[in-house]
């Protein structure tokens, strides 16, 4: 295949894994480094009906001879029993259903002792399902499968698990990616469409992340890659053509948003890490997650993604809108305070992480010299990247995303001080540091809602 090439030819009805075929077999070059596609996965099948392939689709990855299913209440009727029921033609099925259980080291650890022994493990369901069993199996060394039943999230072929710790913090942990990956559109698309709306917000933070993230490459010095960009772009064009049909159950549309959910997950495997698709949208959810206690709403991390990537929009369009370079001051950062709202143990150990974006009277001269040098082409480069912020509303909205703080049923308190403070939880350098260390952070945030 020619050099960085990738004809989709944008995913036909015969072809939803287009592409990510060529991505997983090893036949896809990478224009970055002239090295053919090496990912950790060996089959994803996408397919508008995979009734009667259960078996054979899990039989092709030879994991064992005995099965265990893990799915969640929701899930077993959703697929979970479909699956069940097939796999027991090609051995003994034991089945694991967890009633609503929460990614955190508790559930991992339950999980853990209930697996112990388990010959070839069958994840059913989505993101907390996926995650649990991702990080319990990688850390046991076994191979495991997925059939996703909805489209809520891109973790199914990333290469990290987002655990909850014992402390109370939300991390993305070391994992594995499913060694088969199966997407049934029929079931996904017949999914609760809060669902489909929060994996659409997942896709729409690639305009937000990756302003944040070549800012920082920039500025910094920071890691970029192009190459989880390139793989996803057309298919990105396609899926925001299509996003009323999210709010509707369109199949189709939710084809769209798989590939777009599948290939955003596998350029973790080309660069190490989530930055294209995760930095300050991803921090301000984090942090409700983490700090919002009785106050959260019970709402999905891609679904308080989607306000916290408008917000985002707006935050970056104050600066790109000016023809004057950002001027940053000496950052604050109070220990006391973030003890107070984070516990002392959270506190000191994201003061350790953030200590790399912390600059003093010396570093914040840096910084503003390189944005005084670099600004009318960093601002062009930027704004090259960016949607405009009224279409990210009009496609979030058109595929029946939450909009706003109270869409979310979160007190606008809670959501303004995510916006303030979420910044302190990662050593990701975005927009939120550039905002908080120019002293406007604060009044931008009081006109979030």
């Amino acid at each position: 295949m020619e050099r960085g090439t990738m004809d989709t030819a944008l995913a036909t009805r015969a072809g939803w894994t287009t592409l990510i075929d060529d991505i997983v077999a090893g036949r896809w070059t990478n224009p970055e480094t002239d090295a053919l596609a090496s990912v950790p996965y060996e089959t994803i099948v996408i397919e508008e009906s995979l009734d009667g392939a259960e078996a054979d689709l899990v039989a092709g990855l030879k994991l064992g001879e005995r099965f265990t299913v893990v799915t969640d209440t929701n899930s077993w009727d959703a697929m979970g029993d479909r699956v069940a029921t097939a796999l027991r033609r090609l051995g003994p099925v034991e089945t694991v259903v967890l009633d609503h259980p929460h990614a955190d080291m508790a559930n991992a650890e339950d999980l853990r002792r209930t697996l112990h022994g388990a010959d070839a493990v069958v994840a059913v369901g989505s993101g907390t399902i996926n995650d649990l069993v991702k990080f319990v199996t990688g850390q046991a060394g076994k191979r495991y499968a997925v059939f996703g039943t909805a489209a809520s999230m891109n973790g199914y072929t990333s290469t990290t698990a987002s655990i909850t710790l014992d402390s109370g913090l939300k991390v993305s942990l070391p994992s594995q990616g499913p060694a088969g990956f199966f997407v049934d559109l029929g079931v996904s698309a017949r999914a609760p469409r809060h669902l489909s709306a929060a994996g659409f917000a997942d896709c729409l933070v690639r305009s937000v992340a990756q302003v944040d993230w070549w800012m920082s490459h920039r500025l910094l010095s920071t890691l970029y890659s192009t190459v989880p960009y390139i793989i996803q772009e057309k298919d990105e064009a396609e899926l925001n053509a299509r996003a009323a049909g999210i709010a509707t159950g369109d199949i189709a549309a939710n084809g769209y948003l798989h590939r777009v959910l599948t290939l955003c997950g596998l350029g973790v495997s080309f660069t190490g890490m989530s930055n294209h698709g995760s930095m300050g949208e991803h921090q301000i959810s984090h942090y409700i997650d983490c700090f919002a206690g009785a106050d959260h709403p019970g709402t999905l991390h891609g679904q308080q993604v989607g306000v916290a990537t408008l917000s985002m929009a707006r935050l970056q369009r104050h600066f790109l809108d000016s023809e004057t370079p950002p001027v940053i001051r000496p950052t604050r950062i109070d220990p006391a305070d973030m003890a107070r709202r984070m516990g002392p143990d959270i506190a000191a150990q994201c003061f350790a992480e953030l200590k790399g974006k912390v600059f003093d009277d010396e570093g914040a001269a840096r910084i503003n010299e390189k944005f005084a040098a670099l600004w009318p082409t960093l601002r062009a480069e930027l704004n090259a990247f960016a949607l405009p912020v009224a279409e990210m509303e009009r496609l979030l909205s058109d595929a029946g995303g939450a909009m706003t703080a109270a869409d979310l049923g979160l007190p606008v308190a809670r959501y303004r001080e995510a916006v303030i403070h979420s910044r302190e939880m990662r050593n990701r350098y975005s927009f939120l540091d550039v905002a908080a260390d120019a002293g406007i952070l604060e009044d931008f945030a009081a006109g979030e809602a």
